[in-house]
């Protein structure tokens, strides 16, 4: 494994460059791994010994490294006290203060600690905690199993170095969009490639009714990026509300540009999504802008989501507008605010299909977007209660601001229509 060395320095290289590791940290784990195997074959218990290679000269370099103590900062075995015992002799000797203290210094090993008198022998200005190196013989012949593990660590550390390597990348790309291809699904979960890393997106993160299909490419929120043994590190989402946000800022450079405000979105992903703009420009019409030139805008946020309907509402701070903007297509006569964040809706007969929605889910979505629970009556009738719906899992909106988007604010979600 090691009689090549120059085989070494160019795999280091590759490896640095596929990976997208630094060559630095590559080489330190090299080099580490061969300082571990020449430890192994030829050292003994207690050294610190360090490897250094040098790929201008192709040359690999030993040193045996041993810190600088007192007579202050160690102490010696005593009769029948041997190094091997030192973690035996501590918990046994734990008792008194004096002898307590005492204790908790290290063992003194000649493998790896040196005196300050002798130290000054060889380094005049050596200091306690100074580390003095020893070079050592170079071998090329390394055993078998101590070349396996070298090798081994060495695996091991380029797997360790590449996750932190991606970790690092996509960390500050949360609540980013990003494109990636199907590898698998997987009891639900997808798996998908993004290049350098693999992301998955759990089966409650996914779209209900979205097919996806091992080799097709498509977008997603990356949701959270997280470094925890056993579990993976990117986290993505389709069914987020801030995917639709990402989107539409992908699509309208008045968003982007900070010029108009999603303020925020009530979605049932796969079915329906609602969401409030507002224009921080006089001029710009906010809802148009989503909308686009004869629905071109919203038209390629759709295409990206299938068959999920859009509602883009106008925001409005008067709670009364607010509500009967969220409530469209339906055309509203009258909202009166009740105690407890609620909210009496009266509309005409014709217009009461409407604003309840399939199943109720106009008014569902409505009372997430606004934050307030909406009792829908007729005109004709307004004694009688023709729906209600609370405000339903606001909490799964919380923690939107988080992701650099002022956007979704769970207690008040916007519609915009997409006719």
């Amino acid at each position: 494994m090691f009689s090549n060395l120059k085989d070494i320095s160019k795999a280091a290289n590759q490896i640095a460059e596929e990976k997208g590791i630094s060559s630095e940290k590559v080489w330190e784990a090299i080099e580490w791994a061969l300082a571990a195997a020449y430890k192994k074959e030829y050292g003994q218990k207690g050294e610190v010994i360090k490897a250094k290679f040098n790929p201008e000269s192709n040359t690999l370099n030993f040193w045996q490294v041993k810190t600088v103590v007192s007579n202050e900062t160690v102490r010696f075995p005593k009769e029948g006290e041997n190094v091997s015992g030192e973690k035996e002799e501590k918990e046994k000797n734990n008792e008194t203060t004096n002898e307590n203290v005492e204790n908790k210094l290290p063992l003194f090993n000649e493998a790896k600690h040196i005196l300050i008198a002798d130290a000054k022998k060889i380094k005049p200005d050596a200091q306690v905690g100074d580390e003095i190196i020893f070079p050592l013989e170079v071998h090329d012949d390394f055993g078998r199993i101590a070349s396996q593990a070298a090798k081994q660590a060495i695996l091991q550390k380029l797997r360790e170095l590449e996750k932190e390597s991606i970790i690092e990348e996509f960390k500050g790309r949360e609540g980013q969009v990003v494109s990636g291809i199907i590898q698998r699904f997987d009891r639900g979960n997808v798996y998908v490639n993004l290049g350098r890393a693999t992301g998955v997106m759990f089966a409650n993160e996914s779209v209900p009714g979205e097919r996806y299909v091992s080799g097709s490419r498509m977008r997603f929120l990356i949701l959270t990026v997280q470094n925890v043994p056993r579990l993976p590190e990117i986290i993505l989402s389709r069914a987020n509300p801030n995917f639709i946000a990402k989107l539409f800022e992908m699509e309208v450079p008045e968003l982007a540009e900070g010029l108009i405000e999603i303020k925020a979105i009530a979605r049932e992903a796969g079915s329906r999504t609602k969401v409030a703009v507002y224009s921080k420009t006089a001029g710009i019409d906010a809802v148009g802008s989503l909308v686009g030139q004869r629905g071109t805008r919203i038209m390629a946020v759709n295409n990206e989501l299938g068959q999920e309907k859009i509602d883009v509402i106008e925001w409005s701070d008067d709670v009364e507008k607010l509500i009967a903007n969220s409530l469209s297509p339906a055309k509203v006569e009258s909202v009166e605010i009740l105690p407890r964040h609620e909210a009496r809706v009266n509309l005409a007969e014709d217009q009461l299909s409407l604003a309840i929605g399939k199943n109720g889910q106009n008014v569902r979505l409505a009372a997430k977007l606004t934050g307030y629970k909406i009792d829908i009556r007729s005109l004709t009738n307004p004694e009688k209660v023709q729906f209600k719906s609370g405000t339903g899992d606001e909490e799964e909106y919380n923690g939107a601001e988080e992701d650099n988007i002022e956007v979704v604010s769970e207690n008040k979600e916007k519609k915009v229509e997409n006719n």
